[in-house]
C-alpha cells in the first residue's frame, strides 16, 4: 500500500514538473484512474495516469495575429513596392490617332512604355480591410518615337528637326516624382495566406526633367536633357486590382502632357501590371 501511494505521488509529481514548461505553449490534460479489486477479503488498489497534451499554438497565433490586424494603427516608412510596368498612350483630344499637327509624335504602341514605384508612405489602418495611405515615388513615361526627328531643347514650344538618318532608337522621355493618395479596401486572408486588393485614388506629380536619346550607325549614342515643355505639374488618378503581390493597374492624367499650345489636349494614360500590393 505505501509502494502504491509513494508511485502516485512520484507520478503527481513528474506532473508537475512537466505542466509548467507545456503551459507556455500548450494544454496539458491530466486523465487518473483508479480501479480497486477485491481477492479473498483483501483489497488492492491500483492507479493509472495518462498525461495527455492538447495543442492549442496554432490557434493562439491564428487569433493574436487576427487582433493585431484587426487593430487600427499609423502604418509607414520607407518602402520599395507598387512597382507598374506597362503600356503608355497619347490621348489628342479625347481620340488615340494623333491630330496632323502633332503627327510628328507619332510613336510605336508596343515600344512606348511607363514605369514607377514607391519608395515610402505613410497612412493610417483603419481594420485588416481598408487603410488610407500618402505615398511618394518615380515614375518615367518612355515615348519610342517613329520618325527620324530630333527634340530640340530651349524652345518657347515643343519643336523639332528631321534628320536625314535612320535612328534605331529614338526615345523621348520624362521623368517624374509622384505623390499618390490611396484608398485600400482588402478581403480577409484565405488559407493560403493572400488576399483580393482594390486600390484607388488621385496622383500629383512634379517633373524632373526629359531626356531624348538616340542610336544611329551615323552618330552613335547620344542623349540630350531638357524639360522639353512638358508640363511642369501633373494630376491624375490610378485604380488598382489585385490578389497576393500581383495585380493590374490604370492611370489616367486629367491635365495636358505638354505645356506649350501647339499640343494642348493631348493626354497621357498607361495601363499595365503591378508587382507588391501588400
Amino acid at each position: 500500500m505505501k509502494r502504491l501511494i509513494l508511485t502516485a505521488l512520484m507520478a503527481s509529481g513528474l506532473a508537475g514538473a512537466i505542466a509548467p514548461n507545456a503551459s507556455a505553449q500548450q494544454d496539458t490534460v491530466t486523465t487518473t484512474t483508479t480501479t480497486t479489486t477485491t481477492t479473498k477479503g483483501k483489497r488492492s488498489t491500483r492507479f493509472s495516469m495518462t498525461l495527455g497534451i492538447k495543442d492549442e499554438e496554432r490557434s493562439k497565433d491564428d487569433s493574436v495575429r487576427k487582433a493585431k490586424s484587426n487593430k487600427a494603427r499609423f502604418v509607414g516608412g520607407i518602402t520599395l513596392t507598387r512597382f507598374d510596368l506597362g503600356f503608355s498612350k497619347l490621348i489628342d483630344n479625347g481620340n488615340f490617332t494623333l491630330s496632323p499637327e502633332n503627327d510628328f509624335l507619332d510613336y510605336k504602341a508596343s515600344k512606348t512604355s511607363t514605369v514607377s514605384f514607391d519608395v515610402l508612405q505613410l497612412g493610417y489602418r483603419f481594420n485588416s480591410n481598408f487603410k488610407i495611405y500618402i505615398a511618394g515615388g518615380f515614375d518615367w513615361t518612355l515615348i519610342r518615337l517613329k520618325k527620324n526627328i530630333t527634340m530640340q531643347p530651349n524652345q518657347p514650344a515643343l519643336t523639332y528637326v528631321t534628320d536625314t538618318i535612320q535612328f534605331s532608337k529614338n526615345r523621348f522621355s520624362n521623368s517624374y516624382v509622384h505623390i499618390p493618395l490611396n484608398f485600400e479596401l482588402r478581403t480577409k486572408e484565405n488559407d493560403n495566406g493572400k488576399r483580393f486588393y482594390f486600390v484607388f485614388g488621385p496622383e500629383v506629380a512634379f517633373l524632373l526633367n526629359a531626356k531624348v536619346k538616340q542610336i544611329s550607325n551615323e552618330r552613335g549614342k547620344q542623349k540630350f536633357k531638357d524639360d522639353y515643355n512638358f508640363e511642369p505639374f501633373r494630376y491624375g488618378g490610378t485604380v488598382r486590382l489585385g490578389y497576393g503581390g500581383l495585380g493590374i493597374f490604370a492611370k489616367y492624367y486629367m491635365n495636358d502632357m505638354f505645356a506649350s499650345a501647339p499640343q494642348k489636349g493631348i493626354r497621357n494614360m498607361s495601363f499595365g501590371i503591378t508587382l507588391g500590393l501588400n
